[in-house]
């Protein structure tokens, strides 16, 4: 199964200049907890989360529309192509602990995203010799890899 038969195509973006104010809008007018973040070229640069907004907002005592976006990403990007092999989108999900995966195209452009609630939706059980495209099992795995919580080095 590829990425691009369950990723979701119409999503939501905004860019480096958005206010937190915005982007929690945009979240909450499009019920997702995610935007990708693009350059003026549609390329994704970063991903905000419903929780940096809320974690920048109670850290930093300014109100949400005088917080830029680019001051609260994270700059390193996580992402797929429509054509990966689903399984191996689970595994960068798993192994880098995030429930979204943008997915680009070959120069960086959104085609869609990817997330955890995407795989759990097309997931099946295995039944007799019937093996499905994605199993329950490795739903749960990677649910498991994403709610462990991460070590902390240098405490």
């Amino acid at each position: 199964m590829k990425v691009k038969d369950v990723m979701t195509r119409d999503v939501q973006s905004c860019g480096a200049d958005t206010n937190l104010a915005e982007a929690a809008k945009m979240m909450w007018d499009s019920d997702c907890g995610a935007l990708p973040v693009l350059d003026r070229e549609g390329k994704v640069i970063g991903m905000i989360t419903d929780r940096d907004i809320c974690v920048a907002v109670a850290t930093r005592h300014q109100l949400a529309s005088d917080i830029a976006v680019s001051e609260v990403i994270s700059w390193k990007v996580y992402a797929c192509g429509p054509d990966d092999d689903l399984k191996a989108a689970l595994k960068t999900m798993r192994e880098e602990k995030v429930r979204r995966l943008p997915v680009v195209d070959g120069d960086g452009v959104l085609q869609g995203i990817l997330s955890i609630n995407d795989v759990v939706l097309h997931a099946e059980e295995a039944r007799g010799k019937h093996l499905p495209e994605i199993s329950y099992d490795e739903v749960m795995n990677t649910f498991k890899a994403l709610c462990a919580h991460r070590v902390l080095v240098g405490i």
